[in-house]
């Protein structure tokens, strides 16, 4: 068995994870709502793009199927209540390219922090952020929003994005030489996922420009200059690579949500 594997089953075997499994909120009446608000430790709140560029060859819902996967890992093994999705948000990066973006930061921040108030209004005692972007860039309005929450309403809230799952050793379950974006990583995942909507025919590899290195954050920027909208090389994807590397983010996935809980009052 894989080792990550073994740790799920680890951490689930010592905080008897099965017997607690957690619940969407949308799946339940209002009154089974209420009293999960009231019993249920922690509400995820989760983020993805419902609809942004993966390359030619990717689903634009990448991301959302990442944060389904996620979220139903939780359901089924932690004690947690799942709000529904956001699945339109803030993405400059791929703004050249069809899809659902909320072009303008600030009001993206005001509608997740009116979801996440609306949430504290009927109970939630905690809030994680699910981002399935990455920290520093979907990530960034979501930390503003977060870091509101916890001032002005004095409830815990975490951010887990993406990169959060990501450890050293995900790197070696692949073989290009960068990337980060409908890359090998990201089409590997979802060959295993939905294998049905991956078109392997029109994966091309596109290492872009050798990164400088810098000081400081230089916002990247994906252009119809460039095309393919990829970076890195979707052509070495395979869906077993995919598996071991949601394993791997599930893992830490479960691990942030315990360390979390363990630290609330």
């Amino acid at each position: 068995m894989n080792r990550l594997n073994c740790t799920v089953l680890l951490l689930m075997s010592l905080t008897g994870t099965t017997a607690h499994a957690g619940h969407y909120l949308g799946d339940l009446t209002w009154t089974e709502a209420e009293r999960a608000f009231n019993e249920t430790p922690i509400v995820v709140i989760p983020f993805g793009a419902g609809a942004k560029e993966h390359g030619p060859h990717l689903p634009m819902k990448t991301d959302e199927l990442v944060l389904n996967h996620l979220t139903d890992a939780a359901v089924e093994n932690r004690d947690v209540l799942v709000a529904p999705p956001i699945l339109h948000g803030w993405f400059p990066a791929f703004r050249d390219y069809p899809g659902t973006e909320i072009a303008d930061s600030l009001i993206f921040q005001s509608y997740v922090a009116e979801v996440a108030q609306s949430l504290i209004r009927h109970g939630a005692r905690s809030l994680v952020f699910l981002n399935t972007g990455i920290s520093r860039a979907t990530g960034l309005p979501l930390s503003i929003v977060a870091r509101d929450i916890r001032a002005n309403h004095d409830v815990p809230t975490l951010i887990v994005s993406w990169d959060d799952l990501e450890t050293e050793e995900a790197a070696t379950f692949y073989e290009q030489k960068r990337g980060g974006h409908a890359d090998e990583m990201e089409t590997s995942i979802v060959l295993f996922l939905r294998p049905d909507l991956v078109k392997m025919d029109r994966a091309k590899r596109n290492y872009r420009s050798e990164p400088a290195e810098q000081i400081g954050y230089a916002p990247g920027k994906f252009s119809r200059a460039d095309e393919s909208g990829v970076y890195g090389d979707p052509t070495l994807a395979d869906p077993d690579k995919g598996r071991r590397m949601l394993e791997h983010m599930t893992a830490n996935w479960l691990l942030a949500l315990d360390q979390f809980a363990s630290k609330l009052p």
